[in-house]
């Protein structure tokens, strides 16, 4: 009787065992390995810090299906990246490593860019890119990546979660040079600034924002700041920035996240004094700056090209490849401020106002001409 009975537990005993190992070599299967660094490439994929985790997917045997998810694409930085990101896809030694690159934007609609990426996941993708929205919504499609054995990368507007790779440049700290700047060129101790900031509730926007307040409080003087949304858009921000000058007439310096040529037209179209203005990397806005630096405009210029969006998916192949994939990889920024803004480095007078300067990172080898960008549409494929 008692031998009976302990028989029939074991058995149960071990088909739960069994059934633990099956799960935990699914779960391997699936997800990454958390792993120790350097890892691939370290020189263009970056670690960005001491404590930075690494990545490793089992290998998977390629061409691999890459999707990128994009959400807004009312600017020319995003229509510059989208057509970047499918240049980079048709260059040698990338397009061999890709069955299929899809591209799709969503607007500003959110619900849609999550259902586009659980869509992609669901469908089989072997890596989903994200140029994310909101920051902390997409924490549960992370987990369905992961749980799917899906890579998933962020970039730009990036996702807070651990369970996808990051890659960004501190947006936090260009804010903070932005502040920098502008403190050590405007002479008076207190005044109004302006502050053009991009489309609500992105990750970008908050931190820019963020960085350029904490080395305003902390500077000790009393400037008042006046928010206007310009949605990182030339359009948007000339009118923006004309609006604010008609009411409150007169600003010390402005800081433009994004559409810094739209800005600075609608200062000189304003009659507005000269002022420091410090930007983001438009040809138009530096050209402006260069001409009109002996008037008395000077600027600062500060901002990461849409060719991140290459580095994202040179990161996704590696992983795939099963490579050692830092979690957060920091890219550098592009920067020059006045009396050093070139003709021929900094700015291009041939090419179009709307062309994003800082398309290369020659760490990765990384590198586009004006025309190879151009000539890509930025529409859904």
């Amino acid at each position: 009787m008692n031998r009976f009975h302990q028989s029939r537990l074991r058995l149960p005993t071990i088909g739960v065992l069994s059934f633990i190992f099956l799960l935990a070599v699914a779960a391997f299967a699936a997800g990454p390995q958390t792993v120790q660094g350097p890892g691939a490439d370290p020189e263009c994929f970056k670690a960005w810090g001491n404590n930075t985790k690494y990545f490793q997917w089992n290998k998977k045997k390629g061409p691999y299906r890459v999707a990128l998810d994009n959400g807004f694409i009312g600017n020319t930085w995003r229509i510059q990246m989208i057509k970047t990101a499918k240049a980079f896809a048709e260059q040698p030694g990338v397009k061999g490593n890709l069955k299929e690159f899809k591209v799709i934007s969503t607007g500003e609609d959110l619900p849609a860019q999550i259902a586009a990426a659980n869509n992609f996941i669901d469908a089989g993708y072997d890596a989903v890119i994200v140029n994310a929205l909101n920051p902390a919504a997409f924490a549960p499609v992370a987990k369905r990546a992961k749980a799917a054995g899906v890579v998933l990368l962020s970039f730009d507007n990036v996702i807070e979660s651990d369970d996808n790779i990051v890659v960004n440049v501190d947006q936090v700290e260009l804010g903070r040079l932005a502040a920098k700047w502008l403190l050590k060129e405007i002479k008076a101790d207190g005044g109004k600034l302006l502050e053009v900031r991009g489309p609500s509730g992105n990750s970008v926007d908050r931190d820019r924002h963020d960085g350029f307040h904490e080395v305003l409080n902390k500077s000790g003087k009393k400037f008042e700041v006046v928010e206007v949304v310009g949605k990182w858009d030339d359009g948007t921000a000339q009118k923006a920035t004309a609006d604010a000058i008609a009411i409150h007439k007169n600003f010390a310096g402005i800081y433009v996240q994004g559409g810094s040529t739209g800005t600075v037209r609608a200062l000189l179209d304003s009659g507005h004094p000269m002022i420091p203005i410090s930007g983001e990397t438009e040809n138009g806005f530096r050209k402006l700056c260069a001409q009109n630096a002996a008037k008395g405009l000077h600027c600062s210029s500060a901002g990461t090209g849409p060719a991140q969006v290459a580095v994202t998916i040179k990161a996704a192949i590696a992983a795939l490849q099963g490579e050692k994939v830092p979690q957060s990889i920091a890219l550098p920024a592009s920067y020059v401020e006045y009396p050093n803004i070139k003709e021929g480095s900094d700015f291009y007078p041939a090419l179009s106002d709307n062309f994003f300067v800082g398309n290369s990172f020659p760490a990765c080898k990384i590198g586009f001409s004006a025309e190879e960008i151009m000539g890509k549409s930025e529409a859904n494929q």
